[in-house]
């Protein structure tokens, strides 16, 4: 009778069991992504497909491919020059490219635009994707400061060959799906190309975002310290980004590298100056969306220069504008006046704006190292 009771019981548990197998398996959410999400759909018609609680935009002419200058050659010396640099003299009067990813609501609509205040515009190579996982949850998160909404884009273009450019191409896809913070154009990612990178983004503004207050233009191995960037912003007399701000660390009495063998390496034949005009190191920096409508416009005229931050200053210069210091950030590098502590420590971090450059996991660390209300500093540190 026991036995035949115990039988009982395992033939009830194991229904049981299988009830809420049936169960499970009929509501378990579907995938965040179609089942031919991988197949070879271009990524735009498997963006579009999949892009929900969205109004489609109007389409965009995309522009012709862009041909080589062939009169490059004639330039003295030109066969002598890198393929790189020959590369860039034959294409350097191309300024569009059509968008691979784009983020057409971004800032909002045309009859509904956003209030952005500080949108961060971060240089990333598309293979850098832990880079990008880690600021979108430190520096760069999406949220609102002091009552100042923060936005969030990553700007990059293509690398690679072949299947390593497909892949690549697919992983902005998904991160772009997932957090809609990837603007993509279809050129060759390359020191030569950060310019380009610039002024498709501005170009990009000027469309979809007129509207942001100020911008922090950047790499992304920068710690920087968002928060702070708000609050001296938002202590600016009379500056709501209507007017002049291009601020940073800046470099006077530069000039081009005739060295060869540098990786900043200018030629003649790409810029025949001795001195370049005051500019703020490319690894970041602050300006107001008054600034990036004029360095667009200024853009259209003066020559393309590979130097991406020297660029920028030829067209401030060309506006008859003047980039200025600030003491908070620091792109070359930053002096800790003691060898006996470590110049990483959050306390050297807590006052400043911008310092290059960082490893994900370092930045990761020190982003909430510094925001630890525990830790405590003072003049002590240093002995």
């Amino acid at each position: 009778m026991l036995r035949k009771y115990g039988v009982k019981n395992i033939i009830a548990t194991v229904t049981l069991l299988g009830i809420l197998l049936i169960v499970i398996f009929y509501t378990e959410p579907e995938s965040a992504f179609p089942d031919d999400y991988f197949n070879t759909t271009s990524l735009l018609e498997t963006y579009a497909l999949t892009e929900k609680n969205a109004t489609t935009p109007e389409p965009e002419t995309q522009p012709p491919k862009c041909e080589p200058n062939m009169n490059a050659e004639n330039v003295s010396n030109f066969g002598s020059l890198s393929n790189q640099i020959q590369d860039f003299l034959y294409y350097r009067h191309c300024r569009s490219f059509p968008i691979i990813l784009d983020l057409p609501h971004k800032c909002g609509r045309p009859d509904k635009p956003k209030d952005i205040f500080l949108l961060l515009v971060i240089k990333s190579p598309p293979n850098n994707f832990e880079h990008r996982e880690v600021l979108r949850k430190t520096w760069a998160k999406e949220r609102s400061h002091n009552g100042k909404k923060i936005q969030t884009i990553f700007i990059s273009g293509t690398d690679g060959y072949g299947y390593d450019k497909e892949r690549l191409n697919k992983l902005l896809a998904l991160e772009h799906k997932q957090h809609g913070d990837i603007l993509q154009w279809n050129f060759k990612e390359s020191l030569f190309n950060l310019t380009l990178k610039q002024i498709l983004f501005l170009e990009w503004m000027n469309r979809r975002c007129p509207h942001a207050c100020f911008l922090l233009n950047g790499d992304d191995d920068v710690f920087a310290h968002t928060d702070n960037m708000v609050e001296y912003l938002q202590s600016l007399e009379d500056n709501n980004g209507t007017k002049h701000l291009f601020t940073g660390q800046v470099i006077e009495n530069a000039g081009p590298i005739r060295w060869p063998q540098s990786k900043y390496f200018v030629p003649l034949q790409v810029y025949d100056g001795n001195s370049y005009p005051a500019y703020c190191g490319g690894a970041g920096y602050l300006m107001s969306g008054y600034t990036a409508s004029v360095i667009y416009e200024k853009s259209k005229s003066v020559e393309i220069l590979p130097i991406d931050d020297v660029y920028m200053g030829m067209c401030l210069d060309a506006a008859k504008l003047k980039p200025t210091t600030h003491m908070g950030v620091s792109t070359l590098g930053w002096y800790i006046p003691s060898r006996t502590v470590d110049k990483y420590h959050p306390c050297f971090l807590k006052e400043v704006l911008v310092i290059h450059k960082f490893s994900p996991a370092s930045l990761y660390i020190l982003w909430h190292e510094v925001h630890n209300p525990k830790i405590k500093c003072g003049t002590q540190l240093l002995k």
